[in-house]
């Protein structure tokens, strides 16, 4: 689906460019139901342990429901669109380092790669809690370590996310984070038969 918006200048539109729908709704609604159930899982660990554990059950839910889209889903949410080898994924950093990184309308090697760490890490983290509620793993110091290790790589992986999406926004001029409310992206050239 495209869409065209003019901006009034001056008396003259000037034709704004085609936007493209990018993103799903089930891809935005993952993305800011996984943010929100996050930071709930971080704000409760130990206070309010209940309201954790739920939060980590409804990530693990999402993890299911995004892997499966990931096959299936709208080709810009398939992983065959996004992700790629180390090889052209490195290749990618070191564009960006050199400030000639390609512009996407999905999303890039790096960001390809990013998802993959984050849903790994996530779904360790989880894996690792659920552990801690099991009879057999009950009291075991080392996997709550894990679990708050993992859960610490989860921010440090988030923070790097930001830091390229600020970086590619300004880099190629659009909004990233408006992109994944609205599912729309400035096109190219031409539209994109997405």
């Amino acid at each position: 689906m495209t869409t065209e918006r003019s901006m009034e200048a001056g008396g003259l539109q000037s034709p704004a460019p085609v936007l493209i729908r990018i993103w799903d709704p089930l891809v935005r609604v993952f993305h800011w139901s996984l943010v929100l159930l996050v930071c709930v899982a971080w704000l409760t660990p130990d206070s309010l342990k209940t309201v954790h554990q739920a939060a980590g059950y409804l990530i693990a839910a999402l993890l299911g429901l995004r892997l499966v889209w990931g096959f299936v889903g709208t080709r810009p949410a398939r992983f065959s669109d996004f992700l790629h080898g180390p090889r052209k994924t490195l290749a990618y950093i070191a564009d960006i380092r050199a400030g000639r990184a390609a512009r996407h309308l999905g999303h890039n090697p790096a960001g390809g790669a990013m998802i993959v760490l984050l849903m790994l890490t996530i779904a360790a983290t989880i894996a690792l809690g659920h552990m801690q509620t099991l009879d057999r793993f009950w009291g075991v110091g080392l996997l709550e370590d894990l679990h708050e290790a993992a859960a610490t790589a989860i921010l440090v992986l988030v923070g790097l996310h930001v830091f390229g999406v600020i970086h590619a926004s300004l880099h190629h001029r659009e909004n990233l984070v408006i992109s994944m409310i609205d599912g729309l992206k400035p096109g190219q050239d031409r539209p994109a038969d997405q």
